[in-house]
Formats: structure tokens, sequence, C-alpha cells
């Protein structure tokens, strides 16, 4: 859904580099899953790709495009994964970055 270029400049990695394109994929797949069960919406690239009918009305009333706030919470989530391999560093617990939730929470789809 991010492009990789994007990522690979968000890690410091020149788009050269190709090593770690698979990682980095991976990472974004699971930062996309990250955000739709957390924001309880399905998570959208472009705003064509939400689903219509043949009147043209958007079929999904959850949709969530990808947009700026979104796509810096999943290159944040990325950064740290990338950064952060593993869920405990030297004896200190890798929590997830602050911004990310600040980032997701005003999308997030409230079930009543």
């Amino acid at each position: 859904m991010l492009e990789l270029d994007i990522i690979k400049q968000h890690v410091r990695l020149e788009p050269d580099d190709t090593e770690e394109d698979t990682l980095l994929e991976t990472y974004a797949t699971a930062a996309a899953r990250f955000v739709e069960s957390h924001t309880g919406r399905k998570l959208y690239a472009t705003t064509a790709a939400v689903p219509k009918d043949a009147s043209g009305n958007v079929t999904d009333l959850h949709a969530l495009v990808l947009d700026d706030d979104i796509s810096t919470a999943m290159l944040l989530l990325i950064g740290h994964w990338y950064a952060n391999r593993e869920s405990v560093v030297h004896g200190t617990t890798s929590e997830l970055p602050m911004g990310v939730k600040a980032l997701i929470e005003p999308y997030r789809h409230y079930f009543f």
C-alpha cells in the first residue's frame, strides 16, 4: 500500500539497496493490518479503490482511505519494527512509537 521508495527513505536506506525489500514489504503489510485492527475499518490505497455499487454509492461505510496521517503512522510502525526487530532490546521492552496511536485514534470506528 505504501510505496517501497518512501519506506526506504523513512528507514534511511538507499533506493538501490534491495537486500531488505522483502522485510520492508512484510512490515508494510503488518502496519496496514495494525491500522485496520486498531481502527475497526478497512484500509484502501485510494478513494477510487473503495467499493461502490452500480449507482456509484460507497458500499463500505467504514472505508478508510490512506492519507497523510495513516501513512505517517504506518511509517512510524515500519521504522520502529525495522530498528527494533525483537520485542525486547537489552533488557527493556520496546513499545510502539507514541505518535502512532495519536495519528490513528481519530479514525477509529466505535461499535455501539
